[in-house]
């Protein structure tokens, strides 16, 4: 049984009680280190007094010889050989005994060290390690990854060096049976050598188990797989410094399997040749570093070239199919142990083209952020309470733009995934239809299609608005107007839109209060030609962002600077033309009105009729991009050619 001192797997709570029990468990192992030599001392010494006795014996029989055959030898001679001889005889029954019943202790304690071991390296594998890989596969979601892989390592190299000292001292306790069963007539420890047997084969169960459990992937392959597109990847045996293992240099191959085969692999745990695609530079050796202890292999270059897909089932698609990039190795410690290890990637979705990307990470979300641990693969539960998608949702968006989702902005979320309002959805189930397959009403589009369009266009075009929180985003257009019509003319918000996938537009105040106007969203395309913050400067009439921010004070840092009027052009004879939004009927003026932006010399201007849209209560307009120049001298702009990037005349007159 296991000491008292130790805790079990549901008491080790933090990494300073696993030190701890660690250490615990090192100062047993030191302890039983003493007893073996101690022991190795008395067996010594049990050895230089059977060696006596061996000789008194011989002598006895020498001078018993010489009585038998010579008339008048000395009796006394026997007499005193004979005493001398029991004298040895009981002191090597003494010494057998105490050494039987110093080896029994010694055997019990040994048997207690890998009793002791195996409660630690048990939580070790199987929760600390698998917390670690859970979390991996939420880093894929945003999460923060908090278990600390360097303390793993210590903890799993300790644990290795108490196994390998056990089995050292194991052995020895058998070379101590093993020298002293010669002395048969003193010494039987048959039943001893029966436990030493079964002691040795635990320490390679606990051996393999860790060697197993250890060899883990340290950078996961991209889980949205392009094909033939590079790729990296690494794995890293975290005892392999300890087992010296470099020394042999083994070799890590790479195959990617499908879910029937890596439910085989598992099932017989033993990889073999399955494979349902074709990967290019796949295989790496195994190298140490040793100024970071690290046994791993890398791969720089690994591409898909091939995938066999598996026939579909129902409404599934191509995006819904899970494949996992495969590991392993083989390799020795010393001449007896041979091991073979091996490891799966984290679900992986092939893709040939950029449109399926983003139903690809639909699924690849939904599998991160609901896989159970231990889970047949690559099982994921159908439908999953809405907390748990709101927390996924939101800790996604926060990895991709840098700020995470409000309690209104998931509101929001919840009853557009749900198509229902004014509901309590804390008790809701949304299914994976709901998620990623049903369009949403009247659209052609996917609640997944929409947001991560919308978190596409943040990333890639917003981040530095959405950080600072300047832009609203999850709002129905009704309660933006509805907030809007209680502040000042010129008051503004900014919008994702419903009805585009990934356009963010622009509603603010009209002068009497009562109307509020809507741009036409800007989409990725838009805002890659003019940012946010400079389209926003272009209208000269939003002044306030929502509720009473100046404009310029939430916005400014983003402007881009404009070039001063005296300034001489390029050396080719060339200024570079400016782009500035309009919305004719709307902006009484076609200059930029930032103060510190000088007026035009040239402004060419598209004007067709008015494209305001006037409704009961909004007005829904399109912006118009026209082009300002900037010189000292109008012949500098030449427009009969595209030379040196300068725009055609539909950039020239560019409507949104």
């Amino acid at each position: 049984m296991m000491s008292s001192g130790v805790g079990s797997p549901q008491g080790l709570m933090d990494n300073v009680e696993v030190a701890q029990q660690i250490e615990f468990v090192g100062n047993h192992v030191a302890h039983t280190d003493k007893m073996r030599l101690t022991i190795q001392s008395d067996v010594e010494s049990f050895g230089a007094l059977y060696s006596q006795c061996a000789k008194c014996a011989q002598n006895l029989q020498q001078v018993q010889e010489m009585v038998s055959s010579v008339a008048g030898t000395q009796p006394e001679v026997v007499r005193k050989l004979k005493l001398e001889m029991e004298s040895f005889e009981q002191q090597l029954r003494a010494k057998s005994y105490n050494l039987k019943s110093s080896i029994c202790a010694y055997i019990n304690k040994l048997n207690e060290s890998l009793n002791m071991i195996s409660p630690i390296q048990a939580y070790v594998i199987d929760k600390v390690l698998v917390q670690w890989k859970r979390e991996q596969q939420l880093v894929g979601n945003g999460y923060n990854h908090k278990t600390d892989i360097v303390s793993i390592q210590k903890w799993c190299e300790k644990l290795c060096d108490l196994i390998w000292i056990t089995r050292s001292h194991i052995k020895e306790a058998e070379n101590f049976r093993s020298t002293l069963s010669f002395y048969v007539r003193y010494f039987e420890l048959q039943q001893s050598s029966e436990i030493i047997n079964i002691l040795l084969e635990m320490t390679v169960q606990y051996l393999s188990s860790l060697i197993a459990s250890t060899f883990i992937i340290i950078t996961q392959p991209p889980q949205v797989l392009k094909t033939n597109t590079r790729f990296v990847a690494e794995v890293r045996l975290l005892i392999g410094g300890k087992l010296n293992i470099q020394l042999t240099s083994p070799m890590v191959k790479v195959s990617i399997v499908n879910e029937s085969q890596a439910n085989q692999i598992i099932g017989r745990n033993k990889p073999d040749r399955e494979s349902c695609g074709e990967l290019l530079n796949c295989t790496g050796k195994m190298e140490y570093r040793h100024d970071l202890r690290q046994l791993s292999a890398y791969f720089r270059n690994m591409q898909l070239k091939k995938i066999k897909r598996a026939d579909k089932k129902g409404t599934d698609s191509v995006m819904d199919e899970k494949f996992s990039i495969l590991f392993s190795s083989k390799f020795c410690i010393g001449n007896e142990l041979q091991f073979e290890v091996w490891n799966l990637s984290l679900p992986v979705v092939v893709i040939v083209h950029g449109n399926q990307e983003a139903h690809a990470w639909a699924t690849v979300t939904w599998d991160n952020a609901f896989a159970e641990p231990g889970r047949i693969p690559f099982k994921v539960p159908d439908k999953v309470p809405w907390t748990n998608v709101a927390t996924a949702l939101s800790m996604k968006f926060s990895a991709v733009t840098g700020r995470g989702l409000s309690d209104e902005s998931l509101i929001f979320l919840a009853e557009k995934v749900f198509r229902m309002q004014n509901m309590d959805f804390n008790h809701m189930i949304l299914s994976w239809s709901l998620f990623c397959k049903e369009l949403l009403p009247q659209r052609n589009f996917s609640f997944w299609d929409w947001f991560y369009a919308v978190m596409k266009l943040t990333k890639e075009h917003l981040k530095g608005p959405w950080t600072d929180g300047a832009i609203m985003g999850f709002i129905r257009k009704s309660d933006a107007e509805e907030l809007l019509t209680r502040y000042a003319t010129g008051t503004f918000l900014l919008r994702f839109s419903d009805s585009e996938l990934g356009g963010l537009t622009v509603a603010w105040t009209a002068s009497n209060h009562c109307e509020t106007y809507s741009l036409h969203p800007f989409s990725a395309k838009d805002l890659s030609i003019r940012n946010l913050a400079d389209r926003l400067l272009d209208l000269t009439y939003l002044t306030k962002l929502y509720p009473d921010i100046d404009k310029n004070q939430a916005f400014g840092k983003y402007y881009t600077p404009t070039p001063n009027i005296g300034s001489s052009g390029p050396n080719n004879g060339y200024v570079k033309p400016l782009l500035v939004t309009r919305v004719p009927g709307l902006d009484g003026s076609s200059t930029n009105s930032n103060p510190n932006t000088p007026q035009s010399h040239m402004c060419y201007v598209n004007s067709p009729e008015n494209c305001i849209n006037r409704k009961t209560s909004s007005v829904f307009s399109e912006p118009m991009t026209t082009l300002l120049a900037f010189g000292n001298d109008s012949s500098d702009m030449d427009f009969s050619s595209n030379e040196n990037n300068l725009p055609s005349v539909n950039d020239v007159f560019y409507q949104q």
